[in-house]
Parts: structure tokens; sequence; C-alpha cells
């Protein structure tokens, strides 16, 4: 599911993250209590675009109302870690700061949003429809009400909506692409090749020299500009740690209580639905003979033929082996048009076949288990830990900020330290990057000194043992490295350097040895072999990584012919090409319209990131990394359980 969720989160297109107005994503939330805790540190700044401020608040809603729609998306639990790996927080925060970039665009531009634009806004709203239609405006505002939305607040958002869409499509109006453009994309998407590799990997090479000092002082010798000893900082430093202060923390039964109350969606577990699907994929060519084949299987298996057994038959995707078992969750990442599908099925139904842009797939529903929240019963341990660990870290947070505020004062974070009854510590040297004591993993107080002058105290210093605050007290400038301080680096690149020349040569010894059979002789070789069905140009390759020099060969590489050792990520490969498919003229002015309306929407989206990487200088916009560092781990906290 990771992987799923990585691909669906990341791929988003940064028109969609523009479009999509965060108030609207805001007021629809169905998280509670927002005002808690730590009130002022919400209404506080987090971030500002010129005069225009962000608050905490905003941002903890909008952040809350994402996850919220990660996890019914996808089901299942999410934690802290997950949610940090897919960068949510600050795709989080980036779609609030665009939003306010390009809302003061559009008012340098006079752009406006008229009465009419905002009611076709609103019947169009997917929300607002039931069949297909505007659910009528006496039924919009009864929905409204009844969610405790506010009438002119909600159209005030959408609004905002179509004024974003309006400064969007003005700036990218003037953007287009040649003939010659569409057909190289047109080329990258349809060029395909089947191809086998076989690697030699370095990890796994064993190199039986060791090299003896002589030839380590010489390697240094030749490479003695590449060895630098880094940068190092020292810093004195207190931290307050929320497990300390968890002590001083009391959480009433009322309190449980009303956090249950106002938070029910997150200990719902969502409905479950394990699907099956078949997908016959096409081209503009051969549409038609696909969708007639694609109706005959789904006969068959509306008729009560083994779904699985046709899937593993007449399906052509990497779950066609395993019945097209798509899972309880996975499916979630199809198209609209086949999860709509899905939507629609009961227990052991069938859908008919649905077309997509690329393909054809019929689908049967084989599970389905309804959401259930759990009782407050189950979950009161849990709450009580949350509700412990917000009031701590709002003890923290108010502490380290009095701390902070005091030694400015003073001009001496050990003068403040010692009027707070606290004792300060030494980093001892760091680089940047290096993690301190057994609350700081991450490295964050190291990567804060380096942004420091000396004797410069730090803002919050944010962990997730705490905060910090340091003040820096000397700086060890970059220098080149003695042989000494570096022999074992030096070791460790010759070992390396051993290791790709055998794992190269082994390969070469393979080439001459090999026959038709790369799969069967590759154990026997001590190679890891790998089979592509349908390679396109740009697609990462396992052990290769991403190498334009790869894709060329294999684009250009007689077929059947093999390759030369070639260095990949994680050694040596050959490679082979099995067969090759290249687009023709005739498919691609058949598909030239809509490749080329993808194409410029491509474009747009990077001349839109270039535009609003200026724009973030020209509207001075300014983050508090501290608060958003802090207000993010309050969230997360209700995200506790480990991977």
């Amino acid at each position: 599911m990771l992987k799923t969720m990585r691909r669906n989160v990341k791929s988003l297109k940064p028109i969609l993250w523009l479009i999509v107005a965060t108030f609207i994503v805001a007021i629809f939330a169905i998280w509670g209590g927002a005002g808690r805790l730590g009130e002022s540190n919400r209404s506080n700044a987090l971030a500002s675009v010129g005069s225009e401020k962000i608050s905490g608040r905003e941002y903890e809603q909008a952040l809350r109302s994402r996850l919220e729609a990660i996890r019914k998306q996808f089901g299942g639990e999410l934690n802290a870690g997950l949610i940090q790996q897919l960068g949510v927080p600050q795709q989080t925060l980036e779609q609030l700061l665009q939003q306010r970039l390009l809302l003061r665009i559009a008012a340098d531009m006079g752009l406006r949003a008229s009465d009419a634009e905002v009611r076709a806004k609103i019947v169009s709203f997917p929300a607002l429809q039931r069949d297909g239609q505007f659910i009528g405006f006496e039924s919009y505002r009864r929905l409204l009400e009844y969610n405790h939305m506010n009438l002119t607040e909600f159209e005030a958002g959408l609004r905002q909506d179509v004024v974003i869409a309006k400064v969007v499509s003005a700036l990218t109006a003037g953007i287009f692409v040649t003939d010659d453009e569409v057909w190289q994309s047109y080329r990258k998407q349809n060029d395909t090749a089947k191809i086998e590799y076989l690697v030699a990997e370095t990890a796994k090479t064993e190199v039986a020299e060791t090299p003896g000092e002589a030839e380590l002082r010489a390697h240094f010798d030749r490479n003695a500009g590449s060895y630098k000893v880094p940068e190092k900082r020292t810093a004195d430093y207190v931290v307050l740690r929320t497990a300390d202060l968890k002590k001083e923390v009391t959480v009433k039964d009322d309190e449980i209580d009303k956090y249950y109350k106002d938070n029910t969606a997150q200990f719902q577990d969502p409905e479950k639905v394990r699907v099956r699907r078949i997908w016959l994929p096409y081209a503009a060519a051969d549409k038609p003979a696909v969708l007639t084949q694609a109706k005959s299987v789904q006969k068959r298996a509306a008729g009560g033929e083994d779904f699985a057994a046709l899937a593993k038959s007449f399906s052509k995707d990497d779950k066609a082996a395993g019945g097209g078992d798509w899972g309880l969750f996975d499916w979630r990442s199809l198209s609209a048009p086949e999860t709509e599908a899905v939507g629609k099925l009961d227990v052991n139904g069938v859908s008919d076949v649905v077309e997509t842009d690329t393909g054809a797939a019929v689908f049967k529903v084989t599970e389905k288990t309804p959401a259930v929240t759990k009782p407050l019963a189950e979950v009161r341990t849990t709450i009580k830990g949350t509700l412990e660990e917000e009031k701590a870290r709002a003890l923290v947070a108010g502490r380290i900020q009095r701390l902070e505020k005091l030694a400015r004062k003073e001009k001496s974070l050990d003068v403040a330290a010692q009027k707070e009854g606290l004792k300060p510590a030494s980093t001892g040297a760091l680089k940047k990057g290096d993690p301190l004591g057994d609350f700081d993993s991450s490295g964050a107080v190291s990567e804060a000194l380096s942004a420091l002058k000396e004797k410069e105290i730090s803002a919050p210093i944010f962990t997730y043992a705490g905060e910090v605050l340091a003040e820096l007290r000397g700086i060890e400038p970059e220098r080149p490295a003695k042989f000494e301080e570096v022999r074992d680096q030096v070791a460790k690149d010759i070992l390396e350097t051993l290791k790709k020349e055998k794992a190269q040569a082994h390969l070469r010894e393979a080439r001459a040895a090999l026959k038709d059979d790369w799969s069967g002789q590759a154990a026997k070789l001590k190679l890891e072999y790998k089979f592509v069905e349908t390679h396109k140009k740009e697609q990462y390759l396992s052990l290769v990584g991403d190498r334009p020099e790869i894709d060329s060969l294999l684009f250009s590489l007689p077929v059947k012919q093999a390759s030369e050792p070639l260095p990949v990520d994680e050694g040596y490969a050959l490679f082979r090409v099995l067969e090759r498919k290249e687009a023709t003229r005739e498919e691609f002015e058949k598909a030239k319209a809509t490749e080329r309306e993808t194409l410029v929407e491509e474009k747009k989206n990077k001349f839109l990131q270039s535009y609003m990487a200026k724009a973030r200088e020209d509207k001075k916009v300014r983050v508090n990394a501290a608060a958003f560092q802090r207000l993010s781990e309050d969230v997360l906290s209700r995200y506790t359980k480990t991977s």
C-alpha cells in the first residue's frame, strides 16, 4: 500500500494542487477541536505572503483534512512515519502558499469572479450532485446547515476557486507545442522494448585483496583534493523533552469524551472492498477489436465463469498472475471511471466493460465490509496518550519560547538557562546533518547551527523528542584532510574500485559464455537476472536506476544482441532487447490531438512551477520553520502507531 500511496500522493500535478482551493478542503474537515491546545500558536502567523498571513490554525485544519482524505481513499491506518515519507505536511503548506500567491497575482492582474461564475461553480460542485444533477439551492443550503458550514464563507471559498482557475489560465495562455514535440512525446510513451538483463552487483562481489599502507597512501596522494574534513560547529544547547513534561499533565475524562466526539472519523475503520480486475490495454488502432474481446470476456464473467481464471487467461497487467486480485485498497489508485464502476457493485457483482484512455476493464467485487467506528472504550487509552502528548508539547513550546525571549534579552543562553533553573550542555563538534544525543536522530540541531553566526541564538529547534534552543560557540571551517583522518575512507574507496573492476571483468567472461537462455544461466554465473515485459523510455529499472544512456542503448541496440558490460547504480550490467515496438505515424495521427493536449498541460505545469518560484521571491514568502514543525507534530501525534 505504501508504494501505491506514495505514487498517487506525490504524482499530483502542480496545477491540480493549485486549483483545489485549500479553503474548501478545510471547511469540509470532519476533524474537530482545532483550538483546544496551544491556541496562541495556532492563531499566530505560520507563514506570510507579503503582508498577508497564513495562520497556524488554517494550516492545521488543512493538514488534518488532507490526512483524513488519504485515509479514506486508501483505507488502513496511517502513522507518523508514513505521513512524513509521503511529504504530506510540506505539500499541504505549499498548497496554502501557492493559493495565496495566485490570489495576490490575480489581484495584481485585476481578475475577479462574477456572481454568475460562482453560481456555475456551485451547481457543478461534485459534493452537491445527485445522479449527475445539482441537488437544488434549497437542498444545498440545508446540506451546509446540517454540516455546520457558513453559506457566505463557503461561497467565498468557491469564489477564490474561480479566481485561481482564471489566473492559472491567464498565466499559461500563450504556451504551445510544436508538431515535432508532440511526435517525440508520443514516441516516448509508445516506443516499447521487451528486455532482459544480467547484473553483477558490487555489493555481492568479494575482493580478497587488502590494500597495503603504501597503496593507501599512494591513492590518497593521487586524490588528495577529494578528501576534505567538513566544516564543524560547536554550540551550547538546552533541550526540553516532551516525555519529561508529561509528568505535569493531567487529562480529564470529559476531555477524552470531547476528543472522541470531535474526531469520530479518526476512529473509523473504512469500508473494505476486495476487487479483481481483467485489464485489456489498447491503442487507437486496435481499440474496436479489444473492446469486442472485453465484452465477450465480461459476458462470460457475468454468466458465472471463474473470474480469477478469466483474469489469468486474458488480463494483461502485473496482477493477472494472481487472478487479477487488486486487494482491499490498491484498486483505489485506478482511474476515476474504474473506481466509480467498483463503487456501484455489490459482493459478487461484475461490472460492465469500463473504457479508459488506455484500455478496457472488467471488475468483480469479491468481498465487502462496511465501515465501523471503534467504541470509545476501545480507544480511550489511545486518546489519553494523544492528549497527554499535545499538552506536554504545548508546555514545551511555551517554556522554550520563554527561554528564547530571556536568552535574547540577556544575550546569553547560559545566563537565561540559569535563571530558569536549567543547565546548558555542549554539542561537541558537529558537521551538518550529524545527530545529537538520543533526542535528535534526524540532525535537526546541526542543520540549524549551519545557518547561525557565532554567538547567535537559534529559534526553537523541533525534534520528535521535544524542542531545543542553541547558541553557536565556534566554527571549524572545512579544510583538506590529513591521511590519518580519512584512512578508513581511502581503504573503502579502493575496495569499491576493485569490486567494480571485478564485476566488470566477471560480466565480460559471462558474456562470452552466454547462450540463449539468460534466465537459466544466471544463477550458475552468480548474476542477478531481470526481465521487463514492456519497458518505456525514462522508466526506472531495478538495480540500474535512472540512466538516460541505458535508455538510448535499449532503443538502438540490435534485437537479440548482448550489450557490452555497462556501469549501473548497483554495479555492471549486460542488456539484451528481445522485442521492440516503435510507434507509427499512422497511430500517431489518430492520437495526435489527445497527445498535444497532454503535452501542453505538462508544459504549462513546468512553466507555472518556474513562475511560482520567482513569485515567491517577488512577493516575499516567509515560513516560520519552528512553528511549522511544532504544528505538524501536534497533528502527527494522533498517528502514533509505528510501521
